[in-house]
């Protein structure tokens, strides 16, 4: 049994502690999860349906299924032609497997063209959300996930050296500059496409937290917050830090920076095992108000990454999600400070039978490398 297959078993034990009769899922991050196979959204018909018992099916497009075949184990593909109507095959497949009345789960990104022809072909159905299902099983990566996420890490510690030694050499260039930069080194290091958009928020522009970039130029003494990370098999790098390429910073600078790399490594250090995921939120955030700031960090401390760069577990206030091994999520306490600056830093954490494994490694420090 390979990996996917044994995920979709899992995702059925999961249908019948539920009480679901089937998941039914269309191109999306949980169809590869479960299936193997991956492909974007578009508006010809193709779901995953996975009953609670019994072998899932695929109901496709007949140009899909040499593609289908190739990268997934499930075997049962039905196929429906440009001019047919798809729906049929999706009747014919909830009467096989006893589903008409069933309780379904269906993707959560799934598209209301969709949903709304699941509902007309299946009046009778009673409809939910697979999140119900997979956000549980996602959040507990298999060796397989965490070795990808581990080379992901790996590749955006490597281009954050590589970036940083820049030097003087980034005085003058514009953020955008920069951000087209790092993304060409991702792709050169064996990225597979960039996870997210590429953040370079230089002087004011770092005070706002997902600043992307633009046409404002690096200066000297500017702190420049760079987050960026690369897919590789399928999963996401995620990594930020906030550095000064050349000249002197501004005059609060390393003392906030410092604040924050306290608060991130205070946080790391509560990670364990049984800890619920607001703690660590609390610990950040803890370091960060005795420093005077508490107001000046507005955002979460962490969120899970797996195949999508933003999932459970949140690490947030409320969030009593207790942590269990197997589980990444982000560590990245910031302090904003607008109109001057920002200082973020941020890695990736797996969490162990004892403790964490931190998957980032690059420096943390501000100055020039």
């Amino acid at each position: 049994m390979n990996a996917f297959e044994a995920r979709t078993r899992r995702c059925q034990d999961r249908l019948g502690e539920l009480g679901a009769d089937a998941a039914i899922l269309f191109p999306s991050t949980n169809l590869f999860y479960a299936s193997g196979f991956r492909d974007e959204p578009m508006e010809r018909h193709l779901f995953l349906v996975i009953p609670s018992d019994g072998d899932p099916a695929f109901v496709a497009p007949e140009m899909y299924d040499e593609q289908i075949r190739d990268a997934s184990w499930v075997e049962d593909i039905r196929l429906w032609s440009d001019g047919e109507d798809p729906t049929e095959l999706v009747a014919d497949l909830a009467a096989e497997f006893d589903l008409r009345g069933g309780r379904l789960l269906v993707d959560d990104t799934m598209w209301a063209l969709f949903t709304q022809d699941l509902r007309e072909t299946l009046p009778d159905a009673d409809f939910g959300l697979a999140s119900e299902v997979f956000d549980d099983l996602r959040m507990r990566k298999d060796e397989a996930e965490l070795a990808a996420l581990r080379d992901a890490a790996e590749l955006a510690d490597r281009v954050s050296v590589e970036i940083r030694e820049l030097g003087e050499n980034a005085i003058g260039m514009t953020e955008t500059e920069l951000a087209d930069e790092i993304e060409r080194r991702l792709a050169a290091a064996g990225g597979e496409g960039v996870a997210f958009g590429t953040i370079a928020g230089s002087g004011p522009n770092g005070a706002k937290p997902h600043h992307r970039h633009g046409d404002r130029e690096i200066q000297r003494g500017d702190p420049v917050v760079l987050d960026f990370g690369a897919y590789v098999d399928g999963y996401p790098g995620d990594q930020t830090r906030t550095v000064v390429f050349a000249g002197d910073p501004p005059e609060e600078y390393e003392a906030v920076h410092e604040t924050v790399r306290s608060a991130q490594q205070a946080a790391i250090d509560a990670v364990e095992p049984g800890v619920p995921a607001e703690e660590i939120d609390r610990a950040a955030r803890e370091v960060i108000e005795d420093a005077g700031y508490g107001d000046r960090f507005v955002h979460r401390t962490g969120h899970g990454v797996g195949l999508d760069v933003h999932e459970d577990p949140y690490v947030v206030a409320g969030n009593e999600t207790e942590l269990e091994p197997g589980m990444v999520f982000s560590v990245e306490p910031g302090v904003y400070l607008p109109g001057e600056f920002g200082v973020r830093i941020e890695d990736l954490v797996a969490v162990t039978e004892s403790g964490c494994e931190r998957l980032n490694d690059s420096p943390r420090t501000w100055e020039p490398l």
